[in-house]
């Protein structure tokens, strides 16, 4: 869980840009004091120790002007840092990672880790969370059915912070236990739904503190951590200290004035700590080279213009640590023991954990794509960035971000009862089913709209009858009898340079050229739609396409034609080869969308395992004149519907029934 920033209004000397002096900010004064050396034992390699007073919403500050040598964007990992190994935290938990071995998929080509964010382990999974598993999966499957090279998925949970300790406490257990509980919630939730996920990484696992003590040292040396104090509103379910123009007023529910989150609506507190600090102002230039150089290094381009106006705006330094003495459950700041390092910087570093930081990391950083969501994106495209480049490496190649879902137009909250739960959605509609209206639906640039009865219009129109109803009425006993791919007549089909030319040359019309064109074309489409991050159009595009086939089905009726006689039976096998053949093409591209029903697809048209990749992928060949390796082939066993039509849906319970409610998980 990454919560905002806190909003510090100082002024940044360093760097001075366009020939400006002193920095200002909105109704801030500051003087900077002189530097001042740490005491003994402090830490390691964090240079100066400085003091800064800052208020949020516009009150007095004061920041040290210390020159900071900012790393350039080169590529870095051939001699890993050591050392900085710091205090053993409090925050160890029981479980463990699954992999963090060599790299997985096929192909000699690059290679490549996609990340989802990891989850925060204060409650359950819900359909949030999933979209954006799946969204990862599906460009995985997708890259390795390509064999476009070594290929890794990294997923997880967060474990550590001030919410997690306070819920345990509550609850009567240690966080350690509500981890333990919720870890395992999330591994089960995305391993039913199929996320292909090479590693599971927890916060909690020592490899990943190691990582994160030596990413600590590693800013340290650089000369961007300064400790100072703070004070401030805190919103502990946020996890964050909030500026007062994302304040507003209320009454608790004892009648008495509070302030609450503007975002969250969550009661704030006024808090004053001391804690270091990232100077996150030093950074504002070379994040600008960095996005001027790399356009698409955020992805959809609404979210990419959206960091260059926060760059353009005020950058505040940032608050990396917490107070001990308030927040227990985390990673202890090396060789300070009174400070825990704050839970979103300790988050941000799995990314690295993941990959053997900071030995083995360089055999695939910064080839890494982050898939996240929104209300993360400044965390991941200014901060992380930032913190990457202090550390002497590189921000990450990309950065793909979605939008959230909502349910019949509001936002999903427990205080609602709207929250949708991936096991129920998946015990109802399937796993495939449910895989495929998220990402059918999901549209990165905006926010979708979840309701039962559109999950079962969908998948019934698209699924089970145009997809599923066009495989059994091809396959049927009654329409090929023999059970085998029938042979493609280029007299019923002739090959003609233009769709207008079909007249009076074959059995085949003017639509039925249109339809092989559409279909010929389709691969390239998807893979284009996949590699820019619209899996809902390439979803789209496949839709079109097995409509057009069903009306290919429909228009020559198949069922009609005399066997009997050698012309009709000619036509009739070539309707039902033509039929095929687009079949075989839809179902090796929904692989990685809805992989077990693919699966079976492929399985009852004969396509063996080893005929299933996305290179190469040839469609009705024989219309070219070349071989087609499927012609005249058995067909596999009929293993029934490919699909089954879902009955008038109820309502879902939100409270689901097959798990531990919340109250009695936390």
């Amino acid at each position: 869980m990454l919560p905002k920033h806190p909003q510090l209004r100082c002024p940044r000397p360093l760097p001075q840009r366009r020939g400006r002096g002193r920095a200002r900010t909105r109704g801030a004064s500051a003087r900077c004091p002189p530097q001042t050396a740490l005491p003994a034992g402090t830490g390691s390699g964090l240079g100066l120790q400085h003091r800064a007073a800052a208020r949020s919403g516009g009150n007095r500050a004061r920041c040290p002007p210390v020159p900071v040598s900012v790393p350039a964007l080169t590529r870095v990992g051939a001699s890993p840092r050591r050392g900085a190994q710091g205090a053993t935290g409090t925050g160890t938990g029981t479980g463990t990672g699954t992999g963090t071995g060599t790299g997985t998929g096929t192909g000699t080509g690059r290679r490549l880790l996609l990340s989802t964010p990891i989850f925060y382990a204060n409650g359950p999974p819900h359909i949030g969370h999933l979209y954006s598993a799946l969204l990862a999966d599906a460009l995985l499957r997708h890259r390795r059915l390509r064999a476009a090279g070594p290929a890794r998925l990294c997923t997880g949970t967060d474990e550590h912070g001030l919410k997690i300790q306070q819920a345990a406490a509550a609850a009567g257990t240690s966080p350690a236990e509500l981890c333990e509980r919720v870890s395992a919630l999330f591994r089960q939730a995305l391993t039913r739904a199929g996320v292909a996920y090479t590693d599971f990484i927890r916060t909690s696992e020592p490899r990943h503190q190691r990582a994160v003590r030596h990413f600590w040292g590693a800013l340290g040396d650089a000369g961007v951590l300064y400790k100072g104090s703070y004070e401030g509103w805190y919103c502990t379910p946020e996890e964050s200290f909030l500026p007062e123009s994302q304040l507003a007023e209320r009454t608790d529910s004892q009648g008495r004035p509070c302030k609450v989150s503007l975002e969250s609506g969550h009661e704030v507190h006024w808090t004053k700590e001391e804690n270091y600090m990232f100077r996150l102002s030093a950074f504002r230039d070379p994040l600008h080279s960095w996005l001027r150089d790399n356009p698409r290094a955020i992805f959809p381009n609404s979210f990419y213009q959206c960091v260059l106006r926060w760059l353009d705006e005020d950058l505040p330094d940032l608050s990396v640590s917490r107070e001990r003495s308030r927040l227990q459950w985390g990673i202890p700041v090396p060789g300070d023991p009174t400070q825990t390092i704050y839970v979103w910087v300790d988050a941000l570093v799995n990314y690295l954990s993941v990959l053997g930081y900071p030995e083995s990391h360089g055999a695939w950083w910064p080839a890494v794509h982050h898939v996240v969501g929104k209300d993360i994106l400044k965390f991941h495209a200014l901060y992380w960035p930032a913190l990457l480049l202090a550390a002497g490496l590189e921000p990450p190649e990309r950065i793909l971000v979605h939008s959230h879902w909502t349910v019949r137009g509001q936002k999903m909250s427990k205080s609602l009862g709207n929250v949708v739960e991936p096991s129920v959605c998946m015990g109802q509609y399937g796993v495939d089913g449910f895989r495929y209206f998220l990402l059918r639906q999901g549209v990165p640039e905006r926010d979708c709209d979840y309701y039962d009865e559109k999950v079962v219009k969908l998948v019934n129109s698209e699924l089970a009858d145009a997809l599923g109803g066009l495989l059994n009425r091809s396959t049927a006993p009654s329409i090929n009898p023999s059970n085998t791919y029938p042979r493609f007549s280029e007299p019923c089909f002739p090959k003609v340079l233009d769709c207008r030319e079909a007249k009076g040359t074959g059995r085949a019309c003017a639509e039925d050229y249109e339809l092989m064109a559409a279909v010929a074309s389709l691969p390239a489409q998807v893979d284009s739609y996949f590699q820019g991050f619209q899996i809902y159009k390439a979803l789209e595009c496949i839709a079109q396409c097995v409509r057009q086939t069903n009306g290919f089905f429909q228009r020559h009726r198949p069922w009609k034609l005399d066997r009997r006689d050698a012309g009709e039976q000619l036509w009739l096998d070539t309707i039902l080869h033509v039929t095929l053949e687009c079949l075989r093409v839809y179902g090796m591209l929904l692989q990685p969308v809805v992989p077990h029903m693919a699966d079976k697809l492929l399985s009852r048209l004969g396509v063996g395992p080893g005929e299933r990749g996305l290179t190469g992928l040839t469609f009705l060949a024989r219309y070219d004149g070349k071989p087609c390796p499927f012609e005249g082939r058995q067909l596999g066993p009929d293993t029934g519907i490919l699909f089954h039509r879902l009955g008038k849906s109820e309502t879902v319970k939100r409270k689901q029934e097959a798990q531990v409610p919340d109250k009695q998980l936390l």
